[in-house]
């Protein structure tokens, strides 16, 4: 039998760190396992520490020590080596961790180092060498790989280790880690000349494709595809936006098709299940309804006893013609 079972496919363990030069307090790392934060670490606590509550439960303090002295070692050697001739302030981006399929027992790793949003290094785990694609890295390139004790120990740690510690978490988080949560699929406008997206949220895990359809057929043309959010409740959200004009989808059939582990949805683009800004829901219209038709049953309620307790008091409205009416109104505006 295999231990996990409940969720068979890809699996990840990654860090992802980030830096700003000229401002050490601009230095963050967060871990995640399937793409759900289980640690957090940022140089004004100088220690890495636990985001879920199954890693505070089972990781001892040594192995947050570990961590930390970890981080602050790459910091300082990204800082001291990954580094232009350019002055001013510049962003640091480190990206590492391993992946496994469980039904097909694959594995990959990966370590890259970005500059300024640029790819600045990355390891090459079949060479065993570090690779840049700009000009500016080749010293730093060249470093690395006389090092030979420094690739050679990513990789290690990539292909083996990273491994092991990602099988061990997906074990103890099993419970959080294994949940499966369906999508909430909605079809979405700002107006009637706008644009349709099909807004998917709260699934978990994260792995979801969201498909327009046009007749039966998968259509990509005016088709934007959203990014991949996060939830405060550790759930995703994305959009998928469909720009055609209303006599496009009313004419054809349009649907827009959520496959996740969870569930398929499909959902056909019709007015009537399309939300927008200016609609008014249908059950707080006859709320509106109800509340003002009370209202105006208790002013006439009101109105009546207080015309009865004058009449009884012997106080007789006055009688006017149509005219005298209209000048006795005007008047008393």
């Amino acid at each position: 039998m295999q231990p996990f079972a409940l969720w068979l496919g890809k699996h990840s363990l990654e860090y992802f760190y980030t830096s700003v030069s000229g401002d050490d307090n601009e230095f963050t790392t967060v871990g995640l396992v399937d793409e759900s934060q289980f640690m957090y670490f940022d140089i004004n606590t100088m220690k890495a520490s636990p985001k879920t509550e199954w890693m505070r439960k089972n990781e001892i303090s040594d192995y947050w020590d570990s961590q930390t002295h970890s981080l602050l070692r790459q910091h300082y050697w990204i800082r001291n080596n990954v580094r232009t001739n350019s002055a001013g302030m510049h962003t640091y981006q480190l990206i590492y961790g391993c992946e496994w399929n469980d039904e097909t027992g694959e594995t990959n790793g990966f370590r890259k180092i970005g500059y300024d949003g640029d790819d600045f290094l990355f390891l090459n785990l079949k060479r065993k060498e570090y690779m840049s694609p700009m000009e500016q890295g080749f010293s730093v390139q060249q470093d690395c790989n006389n090092k030979t004790t420094f690739p050679g120990y990513w990789k290690q740690y990539l292909e083996i280790e990273c491994i092991e510690t990602l099988k061990k978490f997906l074990q103890l988080g099993k419970s959080s880690l294994g949940k499966t949560v369906s999508p909430q699929v909605s079809l979405l406008q700002k107006n009637a000349s706008s644009p349709v997206s099909c807004h998917v949220t709260h699934f978990y895990p994260s792995d979801i494709t969201i498909t327009w359809m046009r007749n039966g057929q998968e259509h990509y043309e005016d088709v934007k595809v959203g990014k991949l959010l996060s939830n405060e409740d550790g759930t995703f959200q994305k959009t998928v936006t469909l720009k055609a004009e209303p006599d496009e989808w009313r004419k054809n059939e349009f649907s827009c098709v959520v496959e996740h582990k969870s569930k398929t949805f499909r959902k056909t683009l019709t007015e009537k299940e399309i939300r927008t800004n200016n609609e008014t829901p249908a059950s707080v219209g006859m709320i509106v309804v109800v509340s003002v038709v009370i209202i105006l049953l208790i002013i006439a309620v009101l109105g009546y006893k207080l015309y009865q307790k004058k009449g009884k008091s012997g106080f007789v409205p006055a009688k006017y013609s149509d005219s005298e009416s209209s000048v006795q109104t005007a008047a008393e505006a």
